[in-house]
């Protein structure tokens, strides 16, 4: 069986630089309830299907998400689960599909602390769902390609909340 890759990493890549461009014209706010809203709806499920029912850090880290951008608690609170998302990311190695869906989870309730963090979105989560759909001993471009449909819904998900000329777009410097 191959080994599974962690996350895609062509950033030069059509269908990223074209979220990416759309990511830079909106503002953090919105990023952050774009990735949530799309982590629970197909991540969550990914984690939870994939054997770990039973293991609530990455719902409580969108949940601590959710509470942050209503303002009921602060980013130190937040922060705290999101860790814990990302610890469980590390405890469910050996399965690629729910580890990438966790990690893609822990960045994307990240957004609220750096605009920037939504973009793992599309890296782990597209690879998450790719995995889960196809299997890990799929070909290497046919997962490429199933995520990259999967960044297309993505993007339309992002762009059915879009604010056209927002005021405050997110000022995102990208580290490729």
């Amino acid at each position: 069986m191959p080994k599974a890759r962690k996350m895609l990493s062509d950033w030069k890549a059509p269908y990223i630089q074209s979220l990416m461009k759309l990511i830079e014209t909106q503002s953090k706010e919105t990023l952050a309830h774009w990735v949530v809203d799309y982590a629970e709806q197909v991540l969550l499920p990914i984690w939870m299907e994939n054997g770990y029912q039973g293991d609530q850090r990455p719902r409580a880290a969108l949940n601590a998400a959710r509470e942050w951008l209503a303002g009921n608690i602060k980013l130190p609170q937040a922060k705290a689960a999101i860790l814990e998302c990302h610890a469980a990311a590390r405890d469910s190695e050996g399965n690629p599909a729910a580890q990438a869906a966790a990690r893609a989870i822990g960045q994307s309730a990240s957004t609220i602390h750096s605009a920037r963090h939504c973009i793992g979105l599309a890296f782990y989560g597209a690879l998450a769902v790719a995995y889960d759909r196809l299997g890990i001993a799929t070909p290497w471009n046919e997962i490429e390609q199933y995520a990259a449909e999967e960044c297309r819904r993505m993007e339309s998900a992002l762009r059915a909340i879009a604010v056209e000329g927002e005021q405050k777009p997110a000022k995102i410097h990208w580290k490729c």
